[in-house]
């Protein structure tokens, strides 16, 4: 190479990737690095787990018992999350009960001087024998004494017991978590139970199990089965 000269090297191709980017986004303007920035961010939303279309909703973290993630109408960002989980835990609850009591009445178990009638009357027999007042005014004592408070409680003060918890277990089976998720998930289970369970009553008015046919609507091969024993 002749001294005194510079002689011109041709660029590798980072340089020209380098001097390329740079140049399209001086073109852009700033307006391509507001979208660029933009779509990362939206890529960083964390997805649903029960409904993986839909954004994951904030308040659901996944740190209390039965969180699945499910909250497509966002509930959670308007409700309390602990009073929601008040208002679910104590409906579960009931419902629970409700199960077990409405279909042992059905099949034959009763109390003294309890009105002689199936589950779906007894709402009504109750009423016009008066006996249903000796169970609103416990209940109603329980919820004014023991509900209301435990609302006010969660909304106001921040170190206050979890929603459903009343420091009633004497046998210490609801301090795991896997006995929490358990509690919940089998409430939620007997709530649309219970819902079911009325539902097929009044349009049967039959007995347990409910259907209009007994247990061969249930079990369909009975039907065949009792069909070819009254051939013989």
């Amino acid at each position: 190479r002749p001294r005194g000269r510079l002689v011109a090297q041709e660029p590798n191709n980072q340089e020209m990737l380098a001097l390329s980017s740079t140049a399209a986004l001086s073109f852009a303007g700033p307006g391509l690095a507001g979208v660029s920035s933009r779509a990362g961010g939206a890529a960083m939303v964390a997805k649903s787990k029960a409904i993986p279309f839909l954004d994951a909703p904030p308040a659901l973290d996944g740190t209390m018992a039965g969180d699945k993630g499910f909250d497509p109408l966002l509930l959670s960002n308007v409700v309390p999350i602990q009073w929601a989980r008040e208002a679910e835990l104590k409906h579960a609850r009931i419902c629970m009960l409700a199960v077990v009591g409405w279909v042992t009445v059905d099949l034959g178990f009763t109390v003294p001087y309890a009105p002689q009638v199936s589950s779906l009357a007894a709402h009504d027999a109750a009423v016009d024998k008066g006996v249903f007042l000796g169970l609103l005014i416990p209940i109603a004592l329980v919820e004014v004494l023991a509900g209301i408070p435990k609302c006010f409680q969660i909304m106001n003060e921040p170190d206050a017991s979890p929603g459903g918890d009343y420091k009633f277990d004497p046998l210490g089976i609801g301090a795991s978590a896997e006995m929490q998720e358990k509690e919940i998930s089998n409430g939620r289970l007997a709530m649309l139970a219970f819902s079911g369970i009325v539902t097929q009553a009044a349009l049967t008015q039959g007995p347990f199990p409910y259907t209009y046919n007994g247990v061969e609507d249930l079990v369909p091969p009975m039907q065949s089965v009792q069909g070819a024993l009254s051939i013989l």
